[in-house]
């Protein structure tokens, strides 16, 4: 029987030859991940269980990212539960505040690898697809369960393959291609898909590129993002884990694949206007907005590739006294990296802000947060209303270069100046 890459992989984890989309079946987890945000709530419901262990502590993961440092004293009597839990059930992969975005930091650390079945308590662990596991977000109670069983039953997706093609011109980023596709088929086009990316685009995109392709899949009602695994999801695996690991592939002929075409050629930068990531126009129909602050960072857009780009536009020059920028980098492996390369002090220099590696203020609950009347323009996910503060805000979002181009002149800017 065909079978698409997310069938294989449920097959795999349900102990079965085979599956089809619409069956239901109950799945060993390979690694699940909470942090300090969600991760009380399933810690309060396991302890409702009543089950003394969890089923394997050397698959679970627990980061601190969302709200780091502590900036409230609820944060911080999260913070002393969840590091009680990790003692009392000899948790070993544990990240405390130091370490960055969970979404970056588990692939960092080789808990990643093709042809698993990740869960996670947030709505973007569909990320990890990226290297070809089935990565999917799971409520904070789902999760408790997962930490006594070490199972989750699922319904197994139907597949949309966007088989993008074409050059992306200067200036145009994995980051617009995706917001063009969820602009394209809408918030709900492909609610409860497995969302696959190929083509010869995706295929020339680094691991990094295709992070940001899988991390929004969930904006257009997704279950999970994949990338079949290549050369490249290889090369970056090999000094990251010594797991070993097989390589599903997507069969051409499964009966529940649907496939559509995405054009590049004529792509120009994106931007997602508020409130909803769907409200996607070419730059050319919003240059000249105003913005109050600009936020470069995120599990989407904060890694190096981001900051390289970024810092290549804003290095000698000054950002508008009109606006403060925000540079935060998703991992504390970003972080040393950048200023290795001397990034941060071309971002100090110019007049951003460099924070401490974590989510910053793509949640609304850290730092960063705009008040009533305040633009944002945002590498991150997600422009609900009140998404970053205040509910009388408005957030667009965008790529890095987008980003670092329009902090120059204090409105939205083709990077091409």
């Amino acid at each position: 029987m065909s079978m698409t890459m997310a069938e294989k992989i449920m097959a795999k984890a349900s102990g079965k030859k085979e599956t089809k989309a619409g069956e239901i079946v109950i799945a060993n987890i390979d690694v699940a991940m909470t942090h300090d945000l969600t991760g009380p709530l399933s810690v309060k419901s396991f302890n409702k269980i009543e089950v003394d262990k969890v089923w394997d502590p050397e698959k679970i993961v627990i980061l601190f990212d969302h709200q780091v440092p502590a900036d409230s004293l609820d944060a911080a009597q999260n913070h002393i539960m969840m590091r009680e839990f990790v003692e009392k059930q000899d948790i070993t992969n544990f990240y405390d505040v130091k370490e960055g975005v969970c979404h970056q930091v588990l692939p960092e650390k080789g808990h990643i690898v093709p042809g698993e079945v990740v869960v996670g308590t947030d709505s973007h662990t569909c990320t990890h697809g990226a290297l070809g596991a089935f990565s999917t977000g799971i409520g904070s109670t789902d999760m408790a369960m997962v930490f006594a069983t070490g199972k989750l039953w699922f319904k197994i997706p139907e597949t949309i393959k966007f088989d993008i093609q074409g050059n992306l011109k200067d200036y145009v980023y994995a980051k617009d291609v995706i917001l063009h596709i969820i602009g394209k088929i809408g918030a709900d086009g492909a609610t409860y898909k497995a969302c696959e990316f190929a083509g010869e685009t995706t295929k020339k995109m680094s691991v990094s590129e295709r992070m940001v392709l899988c991390n929004m899949a969930i904006e257009m009602g997704g279950k999970t993002g994949l990338v079949e695994p290549d050369e490249k999801t290889v090369n970056y695996l090999k000094d990251r884990t010594n797991r070993e690991y097989g390589i599903l592939k997507t069969d051409l002929d499964a009966e529940s694949l649907d496939t559509m075409q995405i054009y590049v050629d004529d792509l120009e930068p994106q931007i997602a206007c508020p409130h909803n990531v769907d409200n996607v126009k070419s730059i050319s129909e919003v240059e000249g907005t105003n913005i109050d602050q600009v936020f470069l960072g995120s599990c989407t857009n904060g890694r190096l590739e981001d900051l390289r780009t970024a810092a290549k536009i804003v290095k000698g020059n000054q950002i508008s006294d009109k606006v403060r920028m925000l540079v935060i980098p998703a991992s504390r492996e970003i972080y040393l990296q950048a200023m290795d390369e001397g990034l941060l002090r071309t971002f100090a220099e110019s007049g951003a802000l460099v924070c401490n590696p974590c989510c910053g203020p793509c949640l609304g609950g850290h730092i960063g947060l705009i008040g009533p009347g305040e633009v944002s323009l945002s590498t991150s996910n997600r422009n609900f209303q009140g998404r970053q503060g205040s509910p009388d805000a408005e957030v667009y979002l965008s790529s890095a270069a987008v980003a670092a181009a329009s902090a120059l002149k204090g409105v939205i800017t083709h990077p091409r100046i």
